[in-house]
């Protein structure tokens, strides 16, 4: 299951969904939101997130509270709590 938790201003993303071995969507979704949101952040401004990627655990620390942002941030978050609500057996969403 991929877990995704926000703490504040960490974001942390690890696990894999497990949906199919041979056409994993759900994996497919989560990295394609996860670098498209991490990607336009880092173009706009670098200083704005810090990125660590270890291939088992993903860390975004949000370093600026700008608009744009957090407005990247809140899209990608809603994107992953609306397919947890398609595969809740795959991924799950939680804020502490």
């Amino acid at each position: 299951m991929i877990k995704v938790v926000r703490n504040k201003n960490i974001i942390t993303i690890s696990g894999h969904a497990n949906y199919k071995k041979s056409n994993d969507i759900v994996c497919a979704f989560v990295s394609g939101v996860m670098y498209t949101t991490v990607n336009a952040i880092l173009s706009i401004n670098k200083d704005y997130i810090n990125y660590d990627d270890n291939n088992d655990k993903v860390i975004i620390t949000i370093l600026s509270d700008d608009t744009t942002t957090k407005k990247l941030i809140d899209n990608m978050l809603k994107m992953f709590n609306e397919l947890s609500k398609d595969y809740p057996n795959n991924i799950k969403v939680k804020e502490e």
